[in-house]
């Protein structure tokens, strides 16, 4: 049984995964109008992905005897003038996914909810290729800098990209 005060934070990590993948799907659609197949590709697959976080995090909290809400969500406020402020605004919002996982395990492991706990290893590890992935691409971006060649090929690269790192193009 969860106690209240995991309950709610658990049901705050619902909305930050709800919002993670608005964040994923508002930059694929950019993306997309842009004419950049790869990464918007790549960018609907994470965006997926982070929907699939929030329902396993739903799923637990009901399972658990809490009671998980779907609240309203945020209209992601992003910043488009460049690929490079775009993609760091990803790796930001990631590390900050990172900090409040944590904050996650520190209130389970106060409250002595061993469970919760191990449930949650999966999201550290997950979260730690996260920010390693979104780290490979804002060096990729910073190789290219400037070039249309290098941004064409880049946008190619981002088809090859898989959801968390598994199989990062190097």
């Amino acid at each position: 049984m969860l106690s209240d005060k995991m309950a709610a934070a658990l049901n705050e990590q619902i909305k930050i995964e709800a919002e993670s993948s608005q964040i994923y799907l508002a930059m694929a659609s950019w993306a997309e109008v842009k004419g950049f197949e790869g990464i918007s590709t790549f960018m609907f697959k994470q965006s997926d992905e982070e929907r699939m976080h929030m329902l396993k995090l739903l799923k637990y909290v009901n399972q658990r005897g809490g009671s998980a809400v779907v609240s309203a969500l945020e209209e992601p406020r992003l910043d488009y003038t460049s690929f490079s402020t775009l993609f760091r605004q990803l790796y930001e919002h990631e590390v900050k996914v990172s900090a409040s996982i944590n904050n996650l395990v520190d209130i389970a492991l106060t409250e002595k909810d061993y469970a919760t706990h191990n449930f949650l290893q999966w999201y550290v590890s997950e979260q730690i290729e996260e920010e390693a992935q979104a780290k490979v691409i804002l060096d990729k971006i910073d190789l290219i800098g400037d070039s249309k060649g290098g941004l064409y090929m880049f946008d190619n690269d981002m088809k090859s990209f898989t959801s968390a790192g598994h199989n990062i193009v190097q």
